[in-house]
């Protein structure tokens, strides 16, 4: 039985920033799931703010380490995902008060 739950890998995670506006992934909704198997292996699904993303590898290289950091964690996998494509929002209230709705 693995002990790693989704909220330790959302936690993980939300020590990535997105450098464009200063929060973290999280925080920002690009984070859509994480699947976590009997032996620990973890899958993220996550999306970017926008297709073009230049800084699209180095984000996800980003969530693979964070993920990396945690206890006894197997694989990890980093899916980017367009659907549903990612808005505002879909962000915390900080994040929408912050950023004025975009």
């Amino acid at each position: 039985m693995c002990s790693i739950s989704k909220e330790n890998v959302f936690d993980a995670i939300s020590t990535v920033i997105d450098p464009e506006v200063g929060f973290n992934l999280v925080e920002m909704g690009l984070i859509y799931d994480a699947i976590i198997d009997e032996s620990c292996n973890v899958k993220v699904i996550m999306t970017l703010s926008t297709q073009g993303c230049p800084l699209h590898q180095m984000i996800k290289q980003w969530v693979f380490e964070a993920v990396e950091r945690i206890e006894d964690v197997g694989t990890i996998e980093v899916e980017v995902v367009w659907e549903p494509a990612w808005n505002i929002s879909m962000a915390d209230d900080n994040v929408k008060e912050a950023l004025g709705g975009m």
